[in-house]
């Protein structure tokens, strides 16, 4: 009984090692995003914004703080490998900030399965951008205001095989008729 969506939803795992130097097309990354920006969000306010980075330096710079934040060894890589990190931001003061940013997180990672790409989310995106690091790159980037991170969703072809789904658990479902 599984459609297209139903199959892509399945499908998607969380992956840990990517082609370093293949980067997705930029019609890939733009359709990925536009997908994020369909998510629902709490009165329609469409308040999240994403940070579509593909600049390597840029790139780099965020995988290198996102360490040091997760207490990391320097050289390490949290961000797998993956050359397209979307960071999804929404303003601190909006009160469904976190639930409309993780919707958006959804879309990108769904859209990012249906294009055979591979996605992960990586956490400590708040934390990046309470750091002055993080505060001075959106300046740098012409934001104003303040913004609280959800997540990073990183993108880019699989290096290796996919994952095998874990099994569901069982009595997480209570059909009331």
């Amino acid at each position: 009984m599984d459609n297209e969506v139903l199959k892509v939803i399945k499908e998607r795992r969380s992956i840990r090692k990517f082609i370093k130097d293949k980067m997705p097309s930029e019609n890939q990354i733009k359709s990925i995003v536009e997908a994020g920006l369909y998510a629902p969000s709490g009165r329609g306010t469409q308040c999240p914004i994403i940070l579509a980075i593909t600049n390597k330096e840029i790139r780099d710079k965020l995988s290198k703080l996102n360490a040091e934040i997760a207490g990391m060894a320097p050289n390490s890589d949290p961000f797998y490998g993956a050359p397209v990190v979307l960071i999804v931001l929404v303003d601190k003061m909006y009160p469904l900030r976190v639930y409309d940013g993780s919707l958006v997180m959804q879309n990108l990672m769904l859209a990012a399965q249906s294009l055979g790409l591979g996605s992960i989310w990586i956490h400590r995106a708040k934390q990046e951008f309470e750091r002055p690091e993080g505060i001075d790159l959106l300046k740098e980037l012409g934001l104003e205001g303040e913004y609280e991170g959800i997540g990073h969703c990183c993108i880019g072809y699989i290096d290796g095989p996919v994952p095998e789904a874990a099994p569901r658990k069982a009595n997480r479902v209570i059909y009331i008729k």
